[in-house]
């Protein structure tokens, strides 16, 4: 679960406001003398609930130290969970602040320690398992230490992802992670220079003082076409879909492969461009028993979009077409036949991202981090990481098969 600041209501919010802003007859004005405070007949289902806090605001630890009968210091230590009471204290100070509904002032306290203890987590896309599965292993990792998190989402849209990560700045987050390489390198190295950032994918170009961590989207490719020659094929396409950074790394990992096994073939790619059309004309050749036998795709989606064209033109898969995406998506095991794709380690990289924003946070606080493993150690003006995830990618196969009846002819008719 994300986990969400519970801040008090600010005075003239809704929520605080909602008393004053119910309907009163102006007959009936002069009966409500005091609305809040509970003295109409109408008004006697919230009395006790009323009665309890000050009129127009919040409470406060004031309002608490003062109904369980204890000093500030007291229901400060309570809430904090802090030793220095006795457990029938701490439960007296605890219950008066349920019943009043008091929240510990979270900012209040950060400015006072000059921390927050936030790290904000900007996303390029909300809908894509690969940017959701990052997440939950940031997330995983932050419940271990009992960090909190500040989700943005900027859409794959620049401006607006500019404009969440200078809103989570102005939450005061002390480290940024960005699953997205849509923001110019520009942009993320002036905000490296206020807090520490890390970047979970593939950058265009180095950037000064952000780290990063990526999939070995390389030796991904490679392993998907190793797969495919394994099975027979030699006539191998590659779909791709993007022209960005880790779309470029896997298209030149295919291309370097078959040039080297198969060079009599060699590699042919179709995409980014017209991949719409690309798609049409591989499967005419298909049913006319021409061009390839496999198809290794930039992504699950790509893949899934082909496999269900080639279903509805009368194509077997994978007897007379294997299909190899990229990402082990949620799309592999509902896809029919199942999906043989790439499984990049997408927890881990989010869990890793998250451990990078720690370090980097201690070595700007001159702290040590607890418990360190070697690999993490890095001095306050460390260079930025470049870290591919040694977990590295591995096959998630659905058994297909290799060419049924391999033709002769390769490329376009």
């Amino acid at each position: 679960m994300l986990r969400r600041w519970n801040v008090p209501d600010p005075p003239g919010s809704r929520v605080a406001t909602a008393y004053s802003e119910r309907q009163v007859p102006w007959e009936d004005q002069a009966d409500h003398r005091d609305l809040r405070g509970g003295h109409h007949p109408m008004n006697t289902s919230r009395r006790t609930a009323v009665d309890r806090r000050p009129s127009g605001r919040a409470p406060t630890i004031h309002d608490v130290a003062r109904a369980a009968g204890v000093s500030k210091s007291s229901v400060s230590l309570a809430v904090r969970g802090q030793a220095g009471l006795s457990e029938a204290t701490r439960s007296r100070i605890l219950d008066a602040a349920q019943q009043l509904g008091y929240r510990s002032n979270v900012w209040a306290r950060s400015l006072v320690q000059g921390r927050t203890g936030l790290i904000g987590v900007l996303l390029g896309d909300l809908g894509s398992s690969y940017h959701r599965d990052v997440t939950n292993g940031i997330e995983d990792a932050a419940a271990e230490q009992d960090i909190r998190l500040v989700i943005g989402h900027g859409r794959r849209d620049p401006e607006r992802l500019r404009r969440e990560l200078d809103s989570l700045l102005a939450l005061g987050v002390e480290a940024v992670i960005v699953v997205s390489s849509w923001l110019p390198p520009q942009h993320l190295e002036a905000v490296a220079q206020r807090v520490p950032i890390v970047v979970v994918g593939r950058l265009p170009q180095e950037v000064p003082g952000v780290d990063t961590v990526a999939n070995q989207d390389a030796a991904g490719a490679r392993l998907a076409v190793e797969h495919l020659l394994s099975l027979g094929h030699r006539r191998i396409l590659h779909l791709t879909g993007s022209s960005r950074t880790a779309a470029m790394h896997r298209r030149r990992a295919y291309s370097e492969v078959m040039r080297a096994r198969v060079p009599e073939v060699g590699p042919q790619v179709e995409g980014p461009e017209h991949l719409d059309r690309a798609q049409a004309h591989l499967i005419s050749q298909v049913l006319r028993g021409e061009g390839p036998t496999a198809v290794f795709t930039q992504n699950d989606r790509i893949a899934a979009e082909l496999m269900g064209r080639c279903l509805d033109a009368g194509i077997r898969l994978p007897d007379q077409l294997s299909v190899v995406g990229y990402d082990s998506s949620s799309l592999c095991s509902v896809l029919r036949p199942r999906l043989t794709s790439i499984d990049q380690p997408r927890l881990t990289m989010g869990s890793l991202a998250l451990r990078m924003a720690v370090e980097r946070i201690a070595g700007k606080l001159g702290a040590r981090a607890p418990d360190p493993a070697p690999r993490w150690t890095r001095p306050r003006a460390a260079p930025p990481w470049r870290l591919a995830d040694d977990a590295g990618v591995h096959l998630r196969a659905s058994g297909g098969g290799g060419p049924v009846s391999p033709s002769h002819r390769w490329g376009r008719a």
